[in-house]
């Protein structure tokens, strides 16, 4: 049995589509998101400038949705199922989060194909936490995390493989 504090819990989903440039592509790329999510996507800008590439800073590059509580659940659920329930262990960071890429969003249930938008993959990023962690965050009386209530990768690992049946692979 778990205390109360320790329990791990699924902060929030970010589903991110990078294009790498604003144009015609970007808003395709929303219009993916909004059909998948269901929800309005926000706008990403460049942090840096890259010549090769031709992104210059505050370059508006793609977008992004966050989904919370039940909402992110779901949606890490069909994302997975897409992968066939398998996360490479590479996958986890040393804070137990986890992300993953899904190659065409028409593979995901409900979804059909449309030539005007074209294939359009996306990532889900998973954010792992336990109660108290806004402690960290706040902007009065902030303080750090004990290393003892921080969550691992290998806690990570099995955060999913019991709450979504996930297999990690190495």
């Amino acid at each position: 049995m778990t205390q109360d504090m320790r329990s791990i819990r699924l902060e929030k989903a970010v589903i991110n589509i990078g294009v790498g440039d604003a144009g015609e592509r970007l808003l395709k790329a929303e219009k993916v998101l909004k059909m998948v999510t269901g929800r309005k996507p926000v706008r990403t800008v460049a942090k840096t400038t890259n010549r090769d590439l031709g992104i210059r800073k505050g370059m508006q590059i793609g977008c992004k949705v966050t989904l919370r509580d039940v909402e992110a659940e779901e949606f890490v659920r069909k994302a997975l199922d897409i992968r066939e329930n398998r996360i490479p262990a590479w996958s986890f960071d040393p804070e137990g989060n986890f992300s993953f890429g899904v190659q065409d969003y028409t593979d995901l249930p409900g979804m059909k194909y449309d030539p005007e938008i074209g294939i359009f993959g996306f990532d889900v990023c998973v954010a792992l936490s336990r109660p108290g962690r806004r402690v960290k965050t706040r902007k009065v009386l902030r303080r750090h995390i004990p290393k003892a209530h921080r969550i691992t990768r290998a806690e990570g690992q099995e955060y999913a493989r019991t709450r979504f049946a996930a297999e990690v692979v190495d």
